[in-house]
Order: structure tokens, then C-alpha cells, then sequence
């Protein structure tokens, strides 16, 4: 039986260990590291979302800077903002809650953010940064898994990596992060032959597809570590993209959902804020 991946005790350590490096930064430096968030509309899912990135940077000791604007808002509009916040000394990381009325144009909105200030990881210079393996604020999600793998001694050095998925948000960033630590990485997506096959060769399957227990136990190796990044919505409960119950039978580790790596995207933004506050101040 899989050792839980528990996510949300890793998270809280985090944000602890954060608030911890605020309070001296704040004796350092005379202020604390700002997060702005910006909200259009009236989206469910984004207004939790928003709300529970306001808590984490209470609980760490961020200043946070809200900004809910209805979702009549011009893009040229929304572009000012952007750059007001970019010129401001006070916000050291930017965050614009996707995703955005279809009238606003995502990836100009996330190209005007300031690269150093682009928490979220979305940027094209950040990701360029990534995918060279150096340095860079890294899209949150992906970055957190990384965390959850270190905490729990997962060395992926040598390993076999499969990815589920290629998104920008999750796939593609995760496989360079992984790059790096020399793990050997295999991207998949809709278009890919003998996927079980693909997956069964995992020592370590990151799973973030967005359908509801794609991954069955016949896809999964003994000892194999999961990652299961997917969030759907069944019968009115939260499952992820793994079939959890019979893959825990086989797994070594294995993130739940709820309450896996769900917890580690705030955290990682949390800690993405002040490593940019800390750059920004030119702080070691």
C-alpha cells in the first residue's frame, strides 16, 4: 500500500517556514513582501481560489493588494492596471486570477506583467529561464510537486518520468523542472500510442489531463510514485485523474485529492512572492 503524499501538512510547513523568513526580512528591510491579486468577474471556482491566496498571505505575513473588477473590463483597461502594478515599489509579485472574459487576450495580459514580477510562472522570459535550467520563478504547480517529491526524500535522479499532459501550466514546465534533476522525461497527451504501455514503463507519473481516474491500476508499475494533479468534479466530490484506491495498491507514494498538491500551488506562490521580494531588495 502507497505511502500518502500529504500535501496539505507539507504546505502548512511551507507557508510556516515562510513566515518565519518574512518576519526577518521585514527587521531587514523596514516592509514586507506584496502580492497583487487581480479578479475579473464573478467566477465561482477563481473567487475561492482568490480568497484563499488573501488567507495564505495573512498567514505568512504578505501584504496583499486585491483588485476585483466586474467582468465589463477592458482589455486596454485591464493593460494600465498591469503597468501601475509593475511601477509600483510596494508589489513585488503580480498574479491575475485565470481565467480571464473572452474578450481579454490571456497571453498579452501575462506578457505585460514584469517578468520579475510574474509569480504565477507564465511569463515567456521565466519559462524561457526554466526550460534553459536556470534560476527562474516557475509556474507554481509543477514547482510544488517538485517540493512534495524533495520533502518526502523522492530523488528523481535516473528515474523514469511520464507526464500526463502538456500544458503550459503543468506538463511543459514540469518536464524541464524534472530535465534538471536528470530524471528521463516522457511527455503524453491525446495524441500518444500505447499510452498504458508508455505509463506502465513510470517509475514516477505525474497525471494532470483533467479526466476524472484516467489512470488506472493496469497502468501503474509496482512502486511507482503518482502525482496527481487533475481536480474533477464526480457525483458532486473532488476526485483527481488517478483511479487513487486501486493505484495506492500498487504505488510507493501517491498525492490524495483533496488535499495533494492542490495545497502546494498556494504555498509555491507564497514562496515565488517572497523569493521576488528578496530579488527585488537584491537580498541573498
Amino acid at each position: 500500500m502507497a505511502e500518502l503524499i500529504d500535501g496539505k501538512k507539507i504546505s502548512t510547513e511551507l507557508k510556516e517556514e515562510l513566515k518565519k523568513e518574512v518576519d526577518s526580512l521585514r527587521e531587514k528591510t523596514g516592509r514586507v513582501p506584496g502580492l497583487a491579486v487581480v479578479l475579473i468577474g464573478e467566477d465561482p471556482a477563481s473567487a475561492v481560489y482568490v480568497r484563499n491566496k488573501e488567507r495564505s498571505c495573512e498567514m505568512v505575513g504578505i501584504a496583499s493588494f486585491p483588485y476585483r473588477l466586474p467582468d465589463t473590463t477592458g482589455e486596454e483597461e485591464l493593460l494600465a492596471l498591469v503597468q501601475e502594478l509593475n511601477e509600483r515599489k510596494d508589489v513585488d509579485g503580480i498574479l491575475v486570477q485565470l481565467p480571464l472574459p473572452k474578450h481579454c487576450d490571456e497571453q498579452k495580459i501575462m506578457d505585460m506583467i514584469f517578468p520579475e514580477k510574474d509569480v504565477d510562472g507564465f511569463h515567456p522570459y521565466n519559462v524561457g529561464k526554466l526550460l534553459m535550467g536556470d534560476e527562474a520563478l516557475a509556474a507554481c504547480t509543477p514547482k510544488g510537486c517538485m517540493t512534495l517529491l524533495d520533502r518526502y526524500g523522492i530523488d528523481p535522479s535516473g528515474m523514469n518520468a511520464v507526464i500526463i499532459g502538456r500544458s503550459m501550466i503543468v506538463g511543459k514546465p514540469a518536464a524541464a523542472m524534472l530535465t534538471k534533476r536528470n530524471a528521463t522525461v516522457t511527455i503524453c497527451h491525446s495524441r500518444t500510442q500505447n499510452l498504458p504501455e508508455v505509463v506502465g514503463r513510470a517509475d514516477i507519473i505525474v497525471a494532470a489531463i483533467g479526466r476524472a481516474k484516467f489512470v488506472t491500476s493496469d497502468m501503474v508499475k509496482e512502486g511507482a510514485v503518482i502525482i496527481d494533479v487533475g481536480i474533477n468534479r464526480v457525483d458532486g466530490k473532488l476526485v483527481g485523474d488517478v483511479d487513487f484506491e486501486e493505484c495506492s495498491k500498487k504505488a510507493s507514494f501517491i498525492t490524495p485529492v483533496p488535499g495533494g498538491v492542490g495545497p502546494m500551488t498556494i504555498a509555491t506562490l507564497m514562496e515565488n512572492c517572497v523569493t521576488a521580494f528578496k530579488r527585488n531588495m537584491q537580498i541573498d
